[in-house]
């Protein structure tokens, strides 16, 4: 079997100028939860709630708001363009709702300012699920109240910030908030709710439109959503599993994507759902122009139709290799570019340059620090490069790629049992410890400036 880290060059079709990213996002890496008036989010009701797979918490790992200069270290060592972290809501404004809490922004702006230093570009995430505990208590993302929050807590990091960080994205991921958060309750805050947690998908764009404003009149160069996307297959060739395809694809792209790229939402009575509770204006601030497209993404989805409640089964991909969550997340780097040019097609003018804005995958590795040949991630993410490169080939206008993540850091519900990073972190100590894909991604960025 041929070496993964040689079997193919994924660098043909990228342009000049492209650029290189990793990432990570505040709750996942920066501990130190009580410390300098932090408040309380939805992820620390769920931890304590006891639902994590390994009992962990996110104070272990890799406590990054007292060691920050150590990612920066590594950031300029890996040679990356860019750095996408995320700003914890509850860290600026503890309660979502009163001023700001002056050492939380004091702490973004000493991480700023080493990234600049260091001629990395900071691109910052306003909202990366750490929704304030307080705002959840009166109805969180099901309550139009929280996006003009969101508004208001956009003003405050701009106002800090915005002098130095001119590249920006608002909210990660609200499909998944609104899937996994408030249908499925999976993850935080744990609702289950199916087709009643629609609202919560409104109220997220909402708070993104108006955060786009805050960041325009703030002077941002380049303002972006980061939305996951999935690229859905049938599992078989019939009627109703294409229906069943086309269903999860509008509650899982589509309902995320129209609204913000062409001002409309797709038609939700087919399934007997009621309209999103939209208002005069809100379309128009939710649609307002892109700089660039974020697209998160990891696999594809297949589906099947399943006569239940909802209108399709997720089955596994057949004959598809799985990354460490098993079938949940099977390996298929041409649907990356399938997706790419989907969109391409799909929104035509109306897409913004793309910025790959997650992209890894996680398998078992050791806990101890320890050199780790990640041979499987560097495979990984080698392929997905690749696939975006033959998008770019497609026609599809793509500027940048991120490595999620950084660093292994605690993954939500299931804790520290699934890694992602470039670097090894030791849960109990945060030791950092270059991984092999760190070299790989660090001489992939080298070999495309010769």
């Amino acid at each position: 079997m041929s070496d993964p880290r040689t079997a193919i060059d994924p660098l043909p079709g990228f342009p000049p100028g492209f650029r290189w990213s990793t990432a990570t996002s505040a709750f996942q890496i920066e501990g130190a939860r009580d410390a300098d008036g932090r408040g309380r989010s939805i992820w620390d009701d769920f931890v304590d709630s006891g639902r994590i797979i390994d009992g962990t918490t996110a104070q272990e790992g890799p406590q990054s708001y007292r060691r920050w200069a150590e990612d920066v270290a590594l950031l300029r060592e890996l040679g990356v363009d860019r750095y996408r972290f995320s700003i914890s809501w509850v860290r600026v404004q503890p309660d979502g709702v009163r001023g700001a809490n002056a050492p939380g922004l004091d702490y973004y702006s000493r991480v700023v300012d080493d990234l600049l230093e260091a001629g990395i570009t900071p691109f910052p995430t306003l909202y990366h699920w750490d929704l304030p505990s307080a705002l959840e208590a009166r109805g969180g993302w099901l309550n139009r109240d929280t996006a003009l929050r969101f508004g208001d807590y956009a003003r405050l990091v701009a106002d800090r910030l915005s002098d130095r960080v001119r590249h920006w994205y608002t909210i990660n991921e609200p499909a998944m908030t609104t899937l996994q958060g408030y249908a499925v309750g999976t993850l935080a805050p744990g609702r289950s709710m199916l087709f009643g947690a629609l609202p919560t998908a409104h109220h997220q764009l909402l708070a993104h439109g108006l955060a786009l404003r805050v960041l325009r009149a703030a002077g941002a160069h380049e303002v972006a959503i980061a939305n996951n996307h999935t690229h859905v297959r049938p599992l078989r060739d019939s009627d109703e599993d294409a229906a069943a395809a086309a269903a999860y694809d509008v509650l899982h792209n589509r309902l995320f994507a129209d609204p913000v790229l062409t001002g409309r939402y797709p038609d939700l009575t087919a399934w007997g759902l009621a309209e999103m509770p939209v208002q005069d204006g809100d379309l128009e601030l939710i649609s307002a122009p892109l700089d660039v497209y974020g697209v998160n993404f990891y696999n594809p989805t297949t589906v099947t139709a399943d006569p239940g409640p909802v209108p399709f089964a997720i089955v596994p991909t057949p004959d598809a290799p799985v990354t460490g969550f098993g079938p949940e997340w099977p390996i298929v780097p041409d649907a990356l570019t399938a997706l790419l040019v989907q969109l391409r097609d799909r929104y035509g003018a109306a897409l913004p340059p793309v910025v790959v804005s997650e992209n890894g995958a996680s398998f078992p590795e050791p806990d101890e620090p320890a050199p780790v040949d990640d041979h499987d991630r560097i495979a990984y993410l080698q392929r997905h490069i690749a696939a975006v490169g033959d998008a770019l080939r497609a026609g599809v206008v793509v500027d940048e790629y991120t490595v999620w993540s950084l660093l292994d850091n605690f993954e939500w519900a299931d804790g520290f049992t699934q890694r992602f990073g470039l670097v090894h972190t030791d849960v109990a100590s945060g030791t950092r410890t270059p991984k092999a894909s760190y070299r790989w991604y660090r001489d992939l960025i080298a070999r495309s400036r010769a």
